[in-house]
């Protein structure tokens, strides 16, 4: 008899999972201010490098979305060949530790004066970003490999709380930028958050492998821990393994096999690139320039925390709320037509933002929803969208394919999202330089 997910031990460590594995691109958007104060302090000055950080300060989110995603595709591939050759267990700690060296460094750099060398503080920036992005792929697509091996209520527990991971750090932006009088303070805070959960990450994973639940899923799916087979199949009191499943360790050293998964997941691949090619041109390099139309009311709402609160706080929260309701609602279903449909549908969201106030404009001077309200639906819309089509693609790929295949699976459907998040990031710098 299977043994029960005792106090939901395991539900819960791939809910903060989920969350550690995308805190690190949350930390980084949501810092706007800080990022936007410390590349400020040669934007006034005449000449080209004045010119240049004023550049770097109206391109940052979507510069930042391109460092963040473009590398992350090439990590994704190299993550699907090393799955039988590296135990799933090395590149997740391994990453973790990369992820935590590096925001380590942020976390120093938040009190250093760049002032003097405002540029390349920028390009350290975005080699961070690389780095810290790469090892978070290999994270996040590792742990989603693993999850799928189990129940589907963990794989959900792990989608949900990459969802909390966004508005978790939503909160703590607004919570620093409330209570830190000086701009620096608050970063260096924040920064600190995300340094001590991501202590906590490596920390629950490694307790993940000593709970009785976990130890038997392995022995149930070998593909995920070839050790364990190899135990069973040493031990005189070892279950019987169909023939289906011997198959998958036979080759330790090969990676999976890919036409049957492209070809299973086809469909759902494309609607996964789709959400998120849609979702990241518009969040946030579009939705967190949106002005206050009484932003010349000089109110704190209207200037300080417009963004943070209806940008960054709402898109997160709804986007968790969407993916919460998969737990209970998982329609429509992997072959349906509709779902494509929908997917589709999502496109209207571009000229919805596009004709809202957004700042600063050169090309498209119409204003069409000139009434903060309109932001607030479309981007509680998007995030709640995005999280709920999102997630069914997510949970529907692993499930219509072998057993065997679970893992290798779910780093697909990474790549699927990663290649959306990739080519979507690269066309917001081409849409935000037309409007």
């Amino acid at each position: 008899q299977k043994p029960s997910d005792h106090l939901h031990g395991a539900y819960i460590i791939f809910f903060l999972l989920g969350i550690g594995s995308l805190l690190p691109w949350n930390f980084f958007i949501t810092a706007k201010h800080y990022w936007m104060y410390k590349l400020q302090n040669c934007s006034d000055q005449a000449g080209s490098e004045g010119q240049a950080a004023s550049d770097l300060r109206d391109f940052f989110e979507s510069y930042i979305s391109i460092a963040s995603t473009v590398p992350s595709v090439l990590c994704l591939v190299g993550n699907f060949l090393l799955i039988n050759k590296v135990p799933a267990s090395v590149r997740i700690l391994s990453s973790l530790f990369i992820m935590l060296a590096v925001f380590l460094v942020i976390t120093v750099l938040v009190k250093v004066d760049t002032s003097t060398w405002t540029t390349r503080f920028f390009a350290l920036t975005i080699g961070c970003v690389i780095v810290v992005s790469s090892a978070s792929t290999v994270f996040t697509s590792s742990i989603f490999g693993l999850s799928s091996c189990f129940p589907m209520k963990n794989l959900q527990a792990l989608i949900s709380g990459q969802a909390m991971g966004g508005t978790i750090s939503a909160i703590a932006s607004v919570i620093d930028l409330a209570a830190a009088a000086d701009v620096t303070d608050s970063a260096l805070a924040y920064f600190l958050t995300a340094d001590i959960f991501i202590v906590i990450c490596i920390m629950v994973y490694l307790l993940l492998p000593r709970l009785e639940y976990s130890r038997t899923r392995a022995h149930l799916w070998p593909a995920c821990c070839p050790t364990a087979l190899r135990r069973m199949r040493q031990s005189r009191e070892a279950p019987q393994i169909p023939p289906s499943l011997q198959k998958a360790p036979a080759s330790p050293r090969s990676a999976p096999p890919l036409r049957p998964i492209l070809q299973k997941t086809a469909l759902l691949g494309f609607c996964l690139f789709y959400v998120f090619f849609i979702s990241i041109i518009i969040f946030p390099s579009l939705s967190s320039n949106i002005e206050s139309v009484s932003k010349s009311s000089g109110s704190l709402w209207s200037t300080k925390y417009f963004a943070p609160l209806t940008s960054f706080l709402l898109y997160n929260f709804a986007d968790w709320c969407g993916r919460q309701i998969t737990a209970w609602i998982q329609v429509p279903g992997p072959k349906s037509k509709l779902l494509p449909v929908l997917v589709l549908l999502r496109t209207i969201f571009l000229p919805l933002f596009i004709l809202s106030n957004y700042q600063p404009r050169a090309h498209i001077r119409t204003v069409l929803f000139d009434q903060d309200i309109y932001p607030v639906v479309f981007t509680a819309l998007l995030g709640l969208s995005n999280g709920y089509l999102g997630t069914l693609v997510i949970i529907y790929g692993p499930k219509i394919v072998p057993k065997e295949l679970a893992e290798a699976a779910g780093v697909v459907m990474t790549f699927y999202l990663m290649l959306g998040l990739a080519a979507g990031s690269a066309c917001s710098v081409l849409i935000v330089h037309l409007v």
